[in-house]
């Protein structure tokens, strides 16, 4: 089942799995190194047969162990839709432990939980489809919208997207402008790209907003998505648009692992967040290093394309911006992107008068017992720092599907204004549903909620 390397293209992934004692994997022979290969020793055809050749098995194991930690139904919530209309998925899906409960689970300690096994395998960090490989991976419906839009191939012949459809966000997703709220949703229910942005956005955006768009929905080239014999697409690609993953200003959860972690079984898979509301927010990157929505843009391009490899991203064509016309005019449009409508809240971001029972008890839930504003303050939800929540309190170290799980240490607070239209959660995707988060939650922080509370906390974060 292991995708098979050739000697002289072992990347230190190999190294650091074998020092991790992963069986079936040797050491390899060369020291250990922070950067890619970059002259290939292997042809092109010759890379494609071979990683088409064990995608099956690579594509069974990660789906194995997705069946492994969680419920995959497809169980819509009654009444409940995202912005766009998609139903909202409910119930915990992780699944528990042989012989426990919930209410058991949250009222251990960390150490019963750790040293009895019984932290949930949903709750562990969860590893990209192919984690030793990694790479930017894209849901079958973005890949469909833009073959159709643009004749642009964003299918890798190594692996497919792993989470199913119904746990994702809607698509194409709405755009609400902070500039124009009395639009309502100005993409006008199509997937923007370079072939329609102009029609739809000419007179409804200055002319450098518009460039900033333009940008945005134009392909670069990208680590596995460009024309050199170590890309991942059967052709010769134009590349990754900024709006391939963060599909019209949101999210269609595309993963990837972060670009600045090493070595390989230690990076964290990415859930792409939305860009709903970016303007509010103070610390961007995975490790937070980026101090304003321009910095990001500019790294994503020079870096992050390339999984963090400034010398790989020579080769195989780094797309350098001009920073004081085009990266602040791409930040520009992305600062104006807002959240979704939120009719029960009011203007200080607390739910009005005329809100519902349930909904007002998880409001005194969410600034009480549950703790969820010591991160995430009102209006939007947020406290624009980083927590560490040592998950790793909870289980003792190991390694899954590549994915050498451990301490996380400090994460970003995301807002959880539109919350319900941005599954899966927290930084990796492991949460699948909103219940999902508040056992999580529940468990992490030792909150001891009860059922009932647990539901009106739902019902409260649906309202944001």
């Amino acid at each position: 089942m292991r995708q098979q390397k050739s000697p002289r293209l072992r990347p230190l992934w190999l190294l650091c799995l074998g020092a991790l004692g992963v069986s079936g994997i040797a050491l390899a022979a060369d020291p250990p190194s922070s950067y890619m290969p970059v002259v290939i020793k292997e042809t092109f055809a010759a890379i494609k047969s071979r990683m088409e050749r064990d995608k099956p098995a690579v594509m069974q194991r990660h789906r194995s162990l997705l069946e492994q930690r969680y419920d995959l139904g497809n169980k819509p919530v009654r009444g409940v839709s995202m912005s766009g209309g998609k139903p909202v998925q409910g119930g915990v899906r992780a699944r528990l432990p042989s012989g426990t409960s919930w209410e058991e689970l949250g009222a251990m300690s960390p150490e019963q939980i750790r040293e009895r096994g019984l932290f949930p395998v949903g709750f562990l960090p969860l590893p990209h489809p192919n984690h030793p490989e990694g790479g930017m991976l894209f849901p079958q419906f973005h890949i469909d919208a833009v073959k159709r839009a643009e004749q642009r191939d964003l299918t890798r012949f190594d692996l497919d997207f792993d989470l199913p459809d119904h746990f994702l966000p809607d698509f194409p997703a709405p755009i609400y402008l902070t500039t124009r709220p009395d639009l309502g949703d100005v993409s006008k229910g199509q997937l923007v790209t370079i072939n329609n942005y102009f029609e739809l956005f000419n007179g409804v955006l200055n002319p450098k907003q518009l460039e900033g768009l333009r940008l945005l929905v134009t392909p670069f080239a990208q680590q596995q998505f460009n024309q050199t014999e170590d890309r991942r697409s059967a052709l010769p690609s134009r590349g990754v648009a900024c709006l391939d993953c963060h599909s019209n200003g949101h999210t269609v959860a595309a993963t990837h692992l972060v670009g600045d972690i090493r070595p390989q079984p230690f990076r964290h898979r990415i859930d792409t967040p939305t860009l709903r509301g970016v303007n509010i927010q103070r610390l961007f990157g995975s490790q937070r290093a980026l101090k304003t929505v321009e910095d990001f843009t500019e790294f994503e391009q020079r870096a992050a394309y390339f999984d963090g490899d400034p010398v790989i991203a020579t080769k195989k064509g780094i797309n350098i911006l001009d920073r004081g016309h085009q990266v602040h005019a791409m930040g520009e449009f992305q600062a104006l992107l807002d959240f979704p409508p939120a009719p029960k809240l009011d203007v200080f971001g607390r739910l009005k008068a005329d809100a519902g029972e349930a909904e007002k008890r998880g409001e005194a839930l969410f600034f009480g017992k549950a703790q969820c504003s010591a991160c995430h303050t009102p209006p939007y939800y947020t406290d624009n720092s980083m927590h560490n929540l040592q998950v790793e309190r909870f289980f003792k170290p190991h390694t899954i599907n590549g994915r050498y799980a451990s301490a996380d240490g400090p994460i970003k607070t995301f807002p959880l204004r539109g919350i319900k239209d941005s599954p899966p959660y927290l930084h990796d995707g492991r949460l699948l549903t909103l219940e999902d988060t508040v056992e999580f939650f529940n468990v992490v922080l030792q909150t001891r909620l009860e059922q009932q509370e647990k539901e009106d906390l739902v019902a409260f974060l649906r309202e944001l």
